[in-house]
């Protein structure tokens, strides 16, 4: 769409300008901090930090329905800065000019509402939106954009140089670190930490395709993520976990796509969310206050947080209903199918307390929970969604699994649309499905594969072994007719097909 054709009063706004002034807060002692050096916890308590912009009351000023008019337009625009996270400029990266901004597809990725079928066998009208169909294939990507994209602005002003960035990872982070970080080439150079096993083999393959450094360390993430915590205490490195604030900043894209998404009526609607890190709960919940403070939406949507019974300390800080009396105790996981979430002692928890009180309080109601879910019924959910027409992980069956708990506990009602986070796309997590169709998941998963549930191929070969076809032997016309109707017959029995109309 052409510039000139854009409304008079949004043609000042439509292309974002170098107006924030972002600094770091800690969530501990209250200390502010440049944002123009590396920095992850505070250096004065060691707590985790968050983002925030002097000059938020600037953008309050700009009427929350022009502020949608200029997003609903803004979409129309063909300059790749803008195409992704970045559309919501004024909200993740004030601070950011256009050509410091990394953009490789990820964000706006696809809400998709379940089949009539789904919906009746949950009980409930709801959503997936597709994160797993972000460039590395999770929502990792949003928050990495975020940060390569500060790293750039970094360079840029020529604060910083020789990057070495390093993560820790279930899988997911190392895939998007090692994606972006290989697109500024030679500028970054990564490094992935990864438990020795614990990941799936196609998530490994994908930090090694981009030419990250990996290194596989006995244990499982909480232990990779201390190490890595070390590496960027005690050298110059930057860390690209979710204890980095960019990355939360550049996840809250999340809220504000659904937002926009949903016609900005976010009333009755209740967004599900698993936990790992709990970065990405803090993000969500963090991007509907300041779209709620900017009066961009007029209300907040429900937030359910939903956790394994194999890696749940953020549930089990929850299930006291004293404030007072609440003390986060970090757990020893035991395997779970969602290993993205299989996170003992989440390095967010300081900001999922900080932010749900204030969610809580900006709604005057309690309006975020946490659920518990067992194994079998992520494995059971996953499959069930991805055979009605969903490309869903095992956190995407987490958070249905999750949907359901709620129904369950009246959390939810019908009069509710769910929203449900499929965090990375099925195949990263495929080789539990094979476990599961061949009934072969270890015992300490506690899932049992249900026979309905199983689907195998099957091997369809000729009654004659000389008609048998392959790249070395070809058949010759007669033989291969013959190969072709006797398959066809087998298929077409196995099908109880009926004759041609």
């Amino acid at each position: 769409m052409m510039f000139d054709s854009f409304p008079e009063d949004i043609k000042k706004y439509i292309i974002p300008k170098v107006t924030g002034e972002l600094y770091f807060k800690c969530l501990g002692c209250g200390e502010e901090y440049s944002i123009d050096k590396l920095l992850y916890v505070c250096p004065e308590c060691n707590e985790v930090l968050l983002l925030h912009d002097r000059n938020f009351k600037d953008l309050q000023k700009i009427p929350g329905r022009l502020w949608q008019k200029i997003f609903d337009y803004r979409r129309m625009l063909n300059i790749p800065a803008l195409k992704g996270i970045y559309r919501y400029h004024e909200f993740i990266g004030s601070c950011i000019p256009l050509e410091s901004i990394i953009y490789l597809g990820e964000g706006h990725t696809p809400v998709v509402e379940a089949n009539s079928n789904l919906q009746k066998k949950v009980g409930n009208k709801f959503f997936y939106k597709n994160d797993g169909q972000n460039p590395s294939a999770s929502f990792k990507d949003r928050g990495m954009a975020s940060a390569i994209s500060s790293i750039k602005y970094l360079i840029d002003n020529n604060l910083i140089s020789d990057v070495i960035a390093v993560c820790a990872s279930t899988g997911d982070t190392s895939a998007a670190a090692a994606l972006y970080a290989s697109y500024l080439g030679p500028l970054i150079k990564s490094a992935v930490l990864l438990p020795h096993k614990k990941v799936t083999a196609q998530q490994l393959s994908q930090p090694l395709g981009s030419g990250a450094r990996v290194f596989e360390i006995p244990g499982v993430f909480d232990d990779c993520m201390k190490i890595v915590e070390h590496l960027s205490n005690k050298y110059s490195v930057a860390l690209l976990n979710s204890k980095n604030a960019w990355r939360i900043l550049g996840q809250e894209s999340y809220s504000y796509e659904i937002a926009q998404d949903f016609e900005w009526d976010m009333k009755n609607r209740v967004i599900f969310v698993p936990i790992g890190n709990a970065g990405n709960i803090s993000a969500v919940m963090n991007g509907f206050i300041k779209f709620y403070n900017a009066d961009i939406i007029d209300s907040l949507p429900k937030i359910v947080g939903v956790q394994s019974e194999h890696a749940d300390p953020v549930f089990r800080y929850y299930l006291e209903p004293d404030k007072s009396k609440r003390k986060f105790v970090p757990i020893n996981t035991k395997p779970s199918v969602a290993q993205a979430a299989m996170i003992g002692n989440p390095v967010s928890m300081p900001r999922v307390i900080n932010i749900v009180q204030q969610y809580n309080k900006l709604s005057n109601c309690q309006n975020v929970f946490f659920v518990q879910v067992t194994e079998q019924a992520i494995m059971d959910w996953q499959l069930t969604a991805n055979r009605n027409g969903h490309i869903a992980c095992t956190q995407g069956g987490e958070c249905l699994a999750g949907l359901v708990k709620a129904i369950q506990l009246d959390i939810i009602t019908d009069k509710e649309t769910a929203i449900l986070d499929a965090t990375a796309h099925a195949m990263k997590f495929s080789e539990f499905q094979d476990l599961y169709f061949k009934s072969d998941i270890a015992q300490e998963y506690k899932i049992k594969s249900d026979p309905d549930k199983i689907n195998q191929p099957y091997l369809i070969m000729p009654d004659n072994p000389d008609l048998t076809p392959s790249q070395k032997k070809r058949l010759g016309q007669k033989d291969f007719q013959k190969f072709v109707k006797d398959i066809s017959d087998k298929i077409a029995n196995a099908l109880n097909l009926k004759g041609t109309l």
